[in-house]
């Protein structure tokens, strides 16, 4: 089955998809710090985000509670290093494409816990933190928002963080059990 659940992220269109051993996964504190400095303007704005995808330790034992993680990614080629619209284009696409990943998925799995990049955008205004998300089963938090270095996550993977000059790559992962 996990060999079925690989294929059907290649079939989404994901770039590379190989599995990490959930319990060499290193949560972070730093990381969560970057996001409370709020370089991205989503900091407490969303339940895709911190303090709304919940504590470091809340993160650590959602993800803990699956036996599988599978990382997935997908390279964008851009115009040269500085096109941010092919960039932001590029980070448009990845969420389609786990959206996409999350369809074929389908009902193959009874439960499982699914990560794209960024935050949450899906509506206008979010309902945090002021009442529950309207769309809790299309949540998708990123890795970093659970505290985790993507980086150290590809590595782990065998999968190239970095895909050389005017490429932007984006990263997201789904932890499930059998």
């Amino acid at each position: 089955m996990t060999e079925q659940i690989r294929a059907l992220a290649l079939e989404a269109t994901f770039t590379r998809a190989e599995y990490v051993e959930i319990d060499s996964v290193v949560f972070r504190p730093e990381v969560r710090d970057m996001c409370a400095v709020n370089t991205c303007r989503r900091y407490g704005t969303t339940w895709a985000c911190p303090p709304g995808v919940g504590t470091l330790e809340e993160c650590r034992d959602r993800l803990r509670s699956f036996s599988h993680l599978l990382l997935f990614s997908k390279k964008y080629d851009l115009e040269d290093s500085f096109d941010f619209e092919g960039m932001v284009e590029g980070q448009k696409d990845f969420k389609v494409t786990v959206d996409r990943f999350a369809q074929l998925l389908g009902d193959s799995l009874s439960s499982y816990l699914l990560y794209s990049n960024e935050g949450c955008d899906r509506c206008a205004t979010c309902t945090y933190p002021d009442a529950p998300c309207r769309f809790p089963h299309m949540l998708r938090p990123s890795l970093e928002a659970s505290g985790l270095v993507v980086g150290d996550l590809a590595n782990a993977a065998g999968i190239p963080y970095n895909n050389g000059p005017a490429t932007v790559t984006y990263f997201g992962a789904i932890a499930f059990t059998i």
